[in-house]
């Protein structure tokens, strides 16, 4: 089930089961789902009479339901009048980064991919500050290096709702500090960042190469540093990896833990795929979650793929899960090509690296800068696409198939002799492969 209405209209199929509709209308047809949080669903109706009779005649048969779609047990809290108000206001003040909901550590499988970073990261939520500062998490794409990071702001907001906490991704702390700058605001940027209990980054790999967003961070993270507070970092590699990362922030990385999650193996696999499913309302045969690990071994996010598209063939097409299903799901989540980048998205993440705009790698500037962008980008586009020297060309208002292969040729001989570039390339190429 993908919303939470669709798990109170599974709720309400059930307690028709052993109600009329009559009683259906009279005590619910104003009742409404609020939120699901972590394993309590909120409720809304309009007098207090009614809140208590759903509580005490209701309570137990709603919650049994909720244990049967999600397979675990659930609380309920029923809101009437303006109490919903008061719970809302409450939330917002309890809750000011939304990003972290559902992302618990309870709800992360543990395997020996994982276990390490699974095991510093509770630490680190346990005694923030005081162990493990930084603490660093690297790994591909989709293996749960986010869950991590927001698990441990999840449980020390839980123990703490004073507690001061910033998330940002990489690419976002560059922007945000370019329009504080050209808004006169960097003083207040500061203070958002630099004043915190708990900083949270996401996807740091996206700094390297930016001169003044580097600058800004090491300063940044040596005043939370140096407060005893709290930082956690993700990245798709190690800080060695990042050839253009400043040497200061590669030994303040280095400096705290480093922990890195790799593919999960089959039996987590297994495990992942039941939790996803379970999650869902989707019980799956032990064969259909044997195939499905089996057949999906990249990352997690296409796990979770497959079971929403099972998800749906049930729902929406009254379908009984098998074999077949999943075939077909897999086929649709992972199509053929679905890996290969678009020229838009490499021309975009060229740019973005040497802090220019798309518009000059595709126009007719002949700055140094601009040149080597635009020539670094044909030679990527050339490697992970299967475009022919004519088609890389019109994405460059369309330059002849000379000029593209001449800037390949130049960009190959330079990864060759040069190590500096060969780190550059490998850089932009992780960036694109992890914007997919």
């Amino acid at each position: 089930m993908n919303s939470l209405q669709e798990i109170w209209d599974a709720i309400i199929q059930i307690l028709s089961r052993e109600l009329t509709p009559t009683a259906i209308n009279t005590w619910f047809s104003d009742c409404k789902p609020v939120a699901l949080e972590e394993n309590r669903l909120i409720l809304h109706t309009g007098s207090d009479f009614k809140r208590d009779m759903i509580s005490s005649r209701f309570g137990n048969t709603i919650k049994a339901a909720l244990s049967d779609i999600f397979s675990c047990d659930f609380d309920l809290l029923v809101l009437a009048g303006d109490e919903l108000n008061d719970y809302m206001d409450k939330a917002k003040a309890e809750n000011p980064l939304p990003e972290m909901a559902g992302y618990t550590f309870d709800r992360f499988i543990v395997g020996n991919s994982n276990k390490f970073a699974h095991a510093a990261a509770v630490a680190v939520a346990d005694k923030p500050g005081k162990t493990y500062n930084p603490l660093f998490i690297y790994g591909n794409s989709g293996l749960g290096k986010t869950h991590l990071l927001m698990a441990i702001g999840h449980t020390i907001q839980d123990r703490d709702p004073a507690a001061k906490i910033a998330y940002i991704k990489g690419d976002e702390f560059t922007i945000q500090m370019v329009k504080a700058i050209k808004e006169g605001t960097t003083e207040d940027f500061r203070t958002r960042y630099r004043n915190v209990d708990l900083f949270l980054v996401d996807d740091i790999q996206f700094i390297a190469g930016k001169q003044s967003t580097q600058e800004e961070f090491f300063h940044t993270f040596n005043s939370i540093y140096e407060a005893g507070h709290q930082i956690v970092i993700t990245s798709d590699r190690p800080p060695l990896e990042m050839s253009l990362l400043d040497d200061r922030l590669r030994t303040r990385f280095e400096g705290g833990l480093m922990a890195d999650i790799q593919p999960p193996d089959l039996e987590t696999r297994m495990a992942i795929t039941r939790n996803k499913a379970s999650l869902l309302g989707l019980i799956l045969s032990d064969e259909a979650v044997e195939y499905i690990a089996k057949n999906v071994t990249a990352n997690i996010r296409q796990i979770e793929g497959v079971i929403k598209r099972l998800t749906a063939y049930k729902e929406i097409l009254n379908e009984v899960i098998t074999i077949s299903s999943v075939e077909r799901a897999i086929a649709d989540v992972m199509k053929k090509g679905e890996d290969i980048p678009k020229p838009t998205n490499i021309i975009r993440e060229t740019a973005k690296y040497f802090s220019l705009q798309e518009e000059d790698l595709r126009g007719q500037s002949r700055s140094k800068n601009t040149v080597m962008a635009r020539q670094i980008s044909m030679f990527l586009m050339r490697q992970l696409t299967n475009l022919s020297l004519k088609d890389i060309g019109e994405q460059y208002e369309s330059r002849n198939h000379a000029t593209v292969l001449s800037s390949i040729r130049k960009v190959e001989d330079l990864v060759k002799k040069d190590s500096n570039m060969a780190g550059i390339v490998r850089d932009i190429t992780s960036n694109i492969t992890s914007s997919l």
